[in-house]
């Protein structure tokens, strides 16, 4: 399985300038709390304008988890993987959600229809490090642009731009839910700033981090922390993480032969790749110095919001707190 640009998010993935977010487009609002017409511009410059403001929101899972930590049920859900797979709808009702989509780019039109949504809510992901966007080729969850133009006719789609640092992007959604006419709880932000913080103390022992997906035929991605969001706010949390260099965008391909030549003291692997397990029967990767050491963690996805990011700092505090220089 080749690890492109769209088959290796991890959940994590792709990023270029900070602040490309808030220059892209402002948010929407409502007439009205009681169900004025509603407008939103989105991060591509699109402006859906809808008679009311919606209610029945499907769309990528990515997205939508974000929506349900701020208390927006969605009506339908499609992704790379299916709901009980993906760490975060980790505790939801499942029921509640119709999933016309499990795999990568396969969306069952008419199931989507049938969920009657108003609103249907992606990302959308840059070609390049200056946070560029192909407007020939589809959304991210669409496998091709007429798939996207069929949904397009249940629902007008509004993108969220994936650039930039995950804290541009956790900004920009609260816009969003915003405009969809519900406020983030107090303390969601709280404990999302609280997790922060705690982050930044962990990166105090100047640790070195590599995250990759690797696959058994390809060997392993590395990730460029300057096109991932995720990884890009870690490194202004003080984050020590090496560019693994090549001209490509988002990642660097290295063969499992040449894996030794890019050590470093923690390694974070891809939930939608090799598992830990099967990484470690790999010799040239056993015999890094992270692996070695014990120092291997999960590289989780985790949804652009107060909630999902708080628990995945927190998560990757533990960790960092666990480890030690090793290179």
């Amino acid at each position: 399985m080749t690890a492109t640009r769209r088959t290796f998010l991890t959940g994590s993935l792709a990023v270029a300038a900070t602040g490309l977010l808030a220059a892209c487009g402002s948010s929407g609002s409502d007439s009205s709390a009681s169900g004025g017409a509603w407008s939103f511009t989105d991060d591509l410059g699109t402006k859906v304008d809808l008679d009311a403001r919606p209610t029945r929101i499907a769309g990528l899972n990515d997205a939508i988890a974000s929506l349900w930590n701020y208390g927006i049920t969605p009506v339908a859900s499609f992704g790379y993987t299916g709901l009980a797979d993906d760490v975060n709808f980790t505790g939801r009702d499942l029921s509640q959600v119709k999933e016309v989509g499990r795999t990568y780019g396969e969306i069952d039109i008419e199931a989507l229809a049938a969920a009657k949504p108003d609103l249907i809510l992606t990302h959308a992901y840059p070609v390049d490090s200056t946070g560029k966007i192909d407007p020939a080729q589809p959304l991210y969850g669409f496998k091709d642009v007429t798939q996207q133009q069929a949904v397009a006719e249940i629902a007008p789609i509004v993108a969220l731009k994936m650039a930039g640092s995950a804290t541009n992007v956790v900004d920009r959604t609260v816009e969003l839910v915003r405009a969809l006419g519900t406020e983030p709880a107090a303390n969601a932000k709280q404990a999302y700033e609280t997790a922060r913080t705690r982050f930044k103390n962990a990166t105090g022992k100047g640790l070195t981090l590599m995250a990759i997906a690797a696959y058994p035929g390809d060997g392993v991605y590395i990730c460029k922390a300057a096109d991932d969001p995720a990884l890009r706010s870690y490194t202004e949390l003080g984050l020590t993480y090496p560019d693994p260099g090549g001209s490509k965008y988002y990642w660097e391909q290295v063969s499992w032969e040449n894996i030794g030549k890019y050590p470093a003291d923690v390694v974070l692997y891809s939930l939608r790749a090799m598992d830990k397990d099967t990484l470690m029967q790999q010799a040239t990767f056993a015999r890094t110095p992270a692996a070695a050491a014990g120092q291997v963690f999960p590289w989780e996805f985790s949804s652009m919001d107060y909630v999902a990011q708080a628990r995945t700092l927190n998560n990757l505090a533990t960790n960092l707190e666990a480890s030690r220089k090793v290179v």
